[in-house]
C-alpha cells in the first residue's frame, strides 16, 4: 500500500474514497460498495462536491433527480432491494435542500437501511454569515439546519476541517456495514470546507474491502434458546425483515420443514418464504390474514426472527400476548424486547445453529397439520378475493391486486411490487403472492406517503431485470410523484398503478371506526362554499412527465393495460377508479389508537369502551 500523500480538496478525497470502496461477496468477488451518488446542486455543493463528482463521473455515476426527498427515498430503496449489501450517497445544497432529506433519513433509520447523506452546511469560517438559506440561532452559534439530522442518523458528524474526514468517513462506512448498527449516516459538509485542500495519505484513498459480518450466537444463549424451544408444543415463527437482510430464506425454510413449525410474515419479512409453501400462513397482525392470526393467538411460543416486533405485527402487544417469546436478532435492542429470551445472532446462523441444537425435535404433529390446513384454506380464499369481480360497482384494492398480480405472461418471479402507505399495504400484505425473496418491497416501518414511485425507481436500479410494479393511492401519488420524470429521464422502466379513491380513504375509515364523523379526508367532503370539486387527471399528469399513461374503466381494461405495460420498454402509468368503502374483512386484529376518554358523541364513547376492553388483553 502506498504511503505518500496526494493534495486534494475534501470533496475530491471523499469522492475518490467512494470510488475505491469495495464490498466482498460470499464467493470472494469484489463489487463497488457505493452504487452511485444522487445529487441536486445548489450554491452549497455545486462548486465543491459538484466539481469532485464531475471529475469521477466515468467511474462513479451521479444521478440527477427532481426532489431531494425523492432521490433519498430512491437511494434507500436501492439498499433495501440489495438486502443492505450496497448503498448510495446523496448530496444536497444547504437550507431547504438539506432539510428535504430529513423525512427520508427518518424512514431509513426506522427501517435500519444504509444511506450516506451528505447535506451541505453553512460556512465553517462564518465569514459571510448569514449566507443565503442559513438558519440563524440566537442561542447557539454552532447550530445549523443540519443538526436536525442528529436524531435520525445512526452516525452524525460535521466536517469543519478537511482532515476530520480521515476518521469520520471510515466510521460512517463501519456503521452502514454493521448488521446491528446499520442505518443512515450523515456527514454535514460546510461549503467552504468542501473546497479546502489537504495532503491526503494515499492509503486513505485505498480503503480495505468491506466484509459484512455474520455474528454467531453466544454458546450459552444458544443452550437457553434450545431449552425454551424444546418445551414448546405449538410454536410459531414470525419472519421479519432481518431474514431477508441476512439472506436467511433457505435457513428459514429448512427450519420450518425440519421441525414442522408454521411461519407467519411481517411486512418486512414477507417474501422470505414462498407464498405457496405449505407452512406459510401468510401475513400476521393488524392487517394479517385469519390463518396467521388464529394460530398466533394459540401459540405457546413465538420464535421472532429478525423482527422489530412493531405494533402492526403484534397487534399492539395483544395478539400473542400469552406466548413465550424467543427472539433471534442481530440487534440486542430488538432481541430483548418484551422481556423475552434473546438469541443475539445473525438470522441465518442463528436459525441454522438452533436447528442443529434441536435435532430430532418437532412441533406437535396436530399443530403442524392444522397449520397446513389453514394455510391451504387461506390461499384458496385469497384466490377468490382477488379474482371474483362484482358487476356494477367500483372495484376495490383486492380486485386490482389480482389483476396486476396475475397479468404476467411467463413467471411471477421477476415481479417486485413496491408500496408504502394507505389501504394498499394491508391488502397487499394479505393478498400479494411473493414467489422469490425481495419480491415484496413494502416500506411499512415509517409508512412514508410519497415513497412509492421514488422507491420503485431505487428498486429498479438495484434490480434492472425485474418488473418493478409500483402500487400507489391517489393520496400518496400527490405527495411525491416527481421521480416519475426521473425514471423516464434515466431510462429505468416502472409500471405504476394508481388507485384513485378520491381521498385518504384508509384514515377516513379509521376516523369513523374511532367514533368520529367523516371529516377532512375525502376530497368531496373538503370543498368549502365557493370552492371547486377536485378533478385531478392523473393520467394526464403522468403523460406530462414523459410516461405513457392510460385511465382504465374497469378490471377487464386493467388486465389488458397490464399486459401492454409489461410488453413496453418505458415507464407506464395505469389509473383506475376504486372505492374506499370495501376492504378485505377477513383477518386483522386490534390496533391501539388513542380514543378520547370524554366526548359528546355516543359513537366515540362506544369506541372508547371497546378500547378499554382491548387494553385488558395487552402484554405489558
Amino acid at each position: 500500500m502506498k504511503t505518500g500523500t496526494v493534495r486534494l480538496t475534501m470533496a475530491q478525497a471523499l469522492v475518490k474514497y467512494l470510488v475505491a470502496l469495495r464490498v466482498e461477496e460470499a464467493d470472494g468477488t469484489l463489487l463497488p460498495f457505493c452504487g452511485g451518488v444522487w445529487a441536486i446542486f445548489g450554491h452549497g455543493n455545486v462548486a465543491g462536491m459538484g466539481e469532485a463528482l464531475y471529475a469521477e463521473r466515468e467511474v462513479l455515476t451521479t444521478f440527477r433527480a427532481h426532489n431531494e426527498q425523492g432521490m433519498a427515498h430512491a437511494a434507500v430503496a436501492y439498499a433495501k432491494a440489495n438486502f443492505r449489501r450496497r448503498f448510495m450517497a446523496v448530496t444536497t445544497s444547504i437550507g431547504p435542500g438539506s432539510t428535504n432529506l430529513v423525512t427520508a433519513a427518518a424512514m431509513a433509520h426506522v427501517n435500519r437501511l444504509p444511506v450516506l447523506l451528505l447535506p451541505s452546511d453553512t460556512f465553517a469560517s462564518r465569514a459571510p454569515d448569514p449566507v443565503l438559506q442559513q438558519v440563524e440561532g440566537f442561542e447557539q452559534g454552532d447550530v445549523t439546519a443540519t443538526d436536525c439530522f442528529r436524531p435520525v442518523s445512526r452516525y452524525f458528524d460535521r466536517i469543519t476541517r478537511p482532515e476530520q474526514l480521515l476518521t469520520a468517513l471510515p466510521r460512517a462506512i463501519q456503521v452502514m456495514s454493521d448488521p446491528a448498527m446499520c442505518g443512515p449516516v450523515t456527514l454535514a459538509l460546510p461549503q467552504d470546507v468542501q473546497a479546502m485542500a489537504f495532503d491526503w495519505p494515499e492509503s486513505f484513498l485505498q480503503p480495505e474491502p468491506v466484509r459484512l459480518r455474520r455474528p454467531p450466537p453466544d454458546a450459552d444463549e444458544l443452550v437457553r434458546a434450545a431449552k425454551l424451544l424444546a418445551s414448546a408444543k405449538q410454536p410459531l415463527i414470525v419472519a421479519g425483515g432481518g431474514v431477508l437482510y441476512s439472506q436467511a430464506w433457505d435457513a428459514l425454510r429448512a427450519f420450518a420443514d425440519a421441525h414442522g413449525v408454521p411461519v407467519v410474515e411481517s411486512h418486512g419479512g414477507k417474501s422470505s418464504l414462498a407464498w405457496n409453501h405449505p407452512l406459510n400462513l401468510g401475513a400476521i397482525g393488524v392487517d394479517g390474514g385469519p390463518a396467521a392470526n388464529e394460530m398466533a393467538r394459540e401459540a405457546d411460543l413465538v420464535l421472532a426472527v429478525g423482527t422489530r416486533l412493531q405494533d402492526f405485527t403484534t397487534g399492539s402487544h395483544a395478539l400473542f400476548a400469552k406466548a413465550k417469546l424467543l427472539s433471534v436478532n442481530v440487534q440486542r435492542f430488538d432481541a430483548g424486547k418484551w422481556s423475552g429470551t434473546a438469541l443475539v445472532s445473525d438470522a441465518r446462523l442463528g436459525l441454522t445453529m438452533l436447528s442443529a441444537a434441536m435435532a430430532g425435535w418437532k412441533a406437535e404433529a396436530a399443530w403442524t397439520a392444522r397449520a397446513r390446513d389453514l394455510a391451504a384454506g387461506w390461499n384458496a380464499r385469497v384466490g377468490e378475493l382477488t379474482t371474483h369481480v362484482p358487476k356494477d360497482m367500483l372495484p376495490y384494492d383486492a380486485e386490482v391486486i389480482g389483476a396486476v398480480r396475475d397479468s404476467h405472461a411467463d413467471s411471477p418471479a421477476r415481479d417486485v411490487v413496491v408500496c408504502a402507505a394507505g389501504t394498499l399495504p394491508a391488502e397487499l400484505h394479505k393478498l400479494w403472492r411473493a414467489s422469490t425473496p425481495g419480491g415484496y418491497h413494502m416500506e411499512y416501518g415509517y409508512s412514508c406517503m410519497g415513497y412509492e414511485i421514488a422507491g420503485g425507481l431505487g428498486a429498479k436500479m438495484a434490480r434492472p431485470d425485474a418488473e418493478v410494479i409500483v402500487m400507489v393511492g391517489d393520496g400518496s401519488y400527490m405527495m411525491l410523484n416527481a421521480e416519475l420524470a426521473t425514471s423516464v429521464m434515466l431510462g429505468h422502466k416502472l409500471i405504476v398503478v394508481v388507485l384513485d379513491n378520491r381521498g385518504y380513504g384508509c384514515i377516513e375509515r379509521l376516523q369513523v371506526k374511532s367514533g368520529s364523523a367523516s371529516f377532512n379526508n375525502m376530497l368531496d367532503d373538503c370543498v368549502p362554499e365557493g370552492g371547486a370539486r377536485s378533478t385531478i387527471d392523473f393520467a394526464m399528469n403522468a403523460r406530462s412527465m414523459g410516461a405513457n399513461a392510460v385511465h382504465v374503466a374497469d378490471i377487464a381494461e386493467l388486465r389488458a393495460a397490464m399486459v401492454a405495460a409489461r410488453a413496453a420498454t418505458t415507464t407506464q402509468v395505469i389509473v383506475i377508479d376504486t372505492t374506499h368503502d370495501r376492504i378485505t374483512t377477513e383477518g386483522g386484529c386490534w390496533w391501539e389508537v388513542g380514543i378520547p376518554e370524554v366526548s359528546a358523541r355516543s359513537e366515540v364513547r362506544e369506541a372508547r369502551a371497546g378500547y378499554d376492553d382491548a387494553k385488558t388483553r395487552q402484554r405489558i
